[in-house]
């Protein structure tokens, strides 16, 4: 009987390499063939990646409410997501308050927990760091013309992995320069170059093919990028420092955990929301 193929026999490269031609494939192929595959995509990861927060959390000892705040978080990037495609008013954002508010009523009631309010302090970060950076990717997706663009969400992707891909083999083959000794001993100046010039490079390419924004804002959208997603994938790496870990999980094979992979994207879509919807 031939062995089953096992992707953790694989080289790290290989493995990076194959989860992330297979996550990408289905990212791409969700996101272009229609906006409720997105929306389940994207809800997905977004859940994964809130729990894995609480989950460190709690190894640092905090107690966040886990299911609940994943819950508000999922529910916010609902919300994002009907009002943008127009199911639902905006009105129905003044939903987040009461059921944020709801946090401190359950934590009333844990009479094991010795300090709730870190508590509850650790349930909205993981709302505030994870959720909203992803309710932001639907109000950038539906920013132009309040119609769904993938090319958006696709594009930024593209650029955003193309900057994480140019400073893994550029920072492998000429690393020296220390870019943030402290917190990332292992990235350099280097590596950040050449991530930004393969990210300016796929913007170019981008703009040539996705006209649903003109070329300067996907030259900006990769200045972004380059910026904000490197000091995300630096906050990630303080953060596990900080609980003396190594991944924040073994979700994905070569990565880590779902918040390894789209560190980059919590602090980058924030700015590209807010850069599409006043420029």
């Amino acid at each position: 009987m031939r062995d089953r193929i096992n992707i953790n026999n694989y080289s790290n490269l290989a493995q990076r390499i194959i989860t992330a031609v297979i996550g990408a494939a289905i990212i791409i192929a969700g996101s272009v063939i229609s906006p409720w595959l997105y929306f389940l995509i994207f809800g997905l990861i977004l859940g994964f990646s809130q729990m894995e927060f609480y989950r460190l959390s709690g190894l640092d000892g905090m107690l966040p409410l886990k299911s609940f705040g994943t819950f508000l978080g999922i529910t916010i990037f609902s919300l994002s997501f009907l009002i943008g495609i127009g199911h639902l008013e905006d009105k129905f954002y003044f939903l987040i308050f009461p059921l944020a508010s709801l946090v401190f009523f359950i934590k009333l009631y844990r009479k094991s927990d010795k300090k709730p309010f870190t508590g509850v302090a650790f349930t909205f970060l993981g709302i505030f760091y994870v959720a909203i950076p992803f309710a932001l990717l639907n109000v950038a997706a539906f920013s132009v013309d309040d119609t769904f663009h993938y090319e958006v969400i696709v594009g930024s992707l593209f650029i955003l992995w193309a900057s994480d891909t140019g400073a893994y083999f550029a920072g492998t083959k000429f690393g020296r320069t220390k870019l943030f000794e402290r917190v990332s001993p292992k990235k350099s100046w280097e590596g950040f170059l050449g991530g930004a010039a393969l990210a300016y490079l796929v913007a170019y390419v981008l703009s040539k093919y996705f006209n649903s924004i003109p070329e300067w804002h996907w030259l900006c959208i990769a200045t972004i990028v380059i910026i904000a997603g490197t000091y995300g994938d630096l906050i990630e790496s303080l953060f596990k420092r900080s609980i003396e870990i190594k991944d924040s999980g073994k979700s994905l094979p070569g990565h880590g955990g779902f918040m390894d992979r789209f560190d980059g994207l919590l602090l980058s879509a924030p700015f590209i929301a807010a850069f599409l919807k006043i420029f």
